[in-house]
Parts: structure tokens; C-alpha cells; sequence
């Protein structure tokens, strides 16, 4: 039996772009892909405007709490995706690395958030296409 790959989105502070990224990839991607996200300074919560982003595609992101990038996490992932996060994530061979140039929504009203909440959604979409398709890993 083939193991289910694992995706990590990390960005700062878990908050907003890697919540709605793992929110879409959860939803649109099943039970075939298992998601991970976290921070490398994460906030004591979800940003709101996030929250609200991604209540109008019918996917509650409310309950999640973000959480500090670990050197695990990384390691059981199979596909990392950053986004603005620099060079605070740890590299291991083997791993499929991408980082999404996106802006912050840290901040942003709601007009200026959904632009970002669907690019998320376009990468995502192509991100599952490509792991259905066998090139998820590196």
C-alpha cells in the first residue's frame, strides 16, 4: 500500500497564507493528501480577514491554531511549501522544496485579502494535479 504524501505549508506567522493554503488543499485534495502547516513565528491566532477569506469559499479555518515550524515536520513532509519565510526552513534531501511568492495578508482588509486567498486556491489546485499525476515528491 502506497503511504499518502504529506504537504507543509510554512510561512511566518502560520496565520494567514499557510492556513488558507492548507484549508484549500484539505478540502479540495481529500483524504489523499495529509496537510501540515506552521510558522516560523506564529501568531497566538488565525488572522480574522483569513478566517472571513475563506468562509466565503465554504471552508472554516476558525478552529485552527498556528504552530512553530518544527525540524520534524519538515522531515515527514514530502512537498514544503514556503511563503515568505526566507531560509528559516530546514532543508533535507529528497524533499520537494517550492516557495510561493505571495503577498502578506497580515493587516489587508478583505478587498485586498481575496486576491491573495485565490491565488492560493489556483496554486493548490495545480499543486494536487501534479501529485495526482505522480510528481509530487522531488
Amino acid at each position: 500500500m502506497i503511504e499518502k504524501p504529506t504537504v507543509l505549508f510554512v510561512c511566518v506567522h502560520n496565520a494567514g497564507r499557510s492556513q488558507m493554503a492548507a484549508g484549500y488543499l484539505r478540502a479540495l485534495g481529500g483524504d489523499a493528501i495529509e496537510v501540515l502547516s506552521a510558522g516560523s513565528e506564529p501568531k497566538d491566532q488565525i488572522n480574522p480577514v483569513a478566517i472571513e477569506a475563506m468562509a466565503e469559499e465554504g471552508i472554516d479555518i476558525a478552529g485552527n491554531t498556528p504552530k512553530v515550524l518544527t525540524v520534524d515536520a519538515v522531515k515527514e513532509s514530502d512537498v514544503v511549501i514556503t511563503m515568505g519565510c526566507g531560509d528559516v526552513c530546514p532543508i533535507f534531501p529528497g524533499k520537494r522544496y517550492e516557495d510561493w511568492v505571495l503577498d502578506d495578508p497580515a493587516g489587508q482588509g478583505i478587498e485586498a485579502v481575496r486576491p491573495i486567498r485565490d491565488e492560493i486556491r489556483g496554486r493548490v489546485e495545480a499543486l494536487i494535479e501534479e501529485m495526482r499525476a505522480g510528481r509530487g515528491a522531488a
